[in-house]
Parts: C-alpha cells; structure tokens; sequence
C-alpha cells in the first residue's frame, strides 16, 4: 500500500499537462516560425491550449487535497 496517496496522485497527474504544455509550446513555436504573420492568433490559441492543459494539473490537485484529508 502507499504510504503518500496524494503524493502519487500529484506525480501521476502532472506528468500529462507537462508533457502537453511543451507540446503545444513547441508546436506553436514551429507555426510562428512557417507563418509570422498570424503569430498573434497563434499565441491567443496556444494560451488557451496551455490553460486546458493546466486544468488537468489543477484537478489532479484537487484530488490530491481531498486524499490527503479525508482518508
């Protein structure tokens, strides 16, 4: 058994977001880069992208909350 639920739950639950958010970081960079001109509607995108991608960072969180003072 885990002595640390919510510490695990956290490790698990940030992996995602981290990898996504540097997916979406890269691919906007590499759109920037082919097309300037529409680099505004790109960053506007991008940082929505990165928002929804935190949010699973933030419920991870929550559950990590509710783990470590309920049980």
């Amino acid at each position: 058994m885990l002595t640390h639920p919510s510490a695990f739950t956290m490790a698990i639950g940030t992996i995602g977001p981290g990898l996504a958010i540097g997916i979406i970081g890269a691919a906007a960079l590499i759109a920037m880069a082919r097309n300037p001109e529409n680099s505004s509607k790109i960053q506007i995108t991008m940082i929505i992208a990165i928002a929804f991608a935190e949010a699973i960072a933030i419920y991870a969180l929550v559950v990590a909350l509710i783990l470590k003072f309920v049980s």
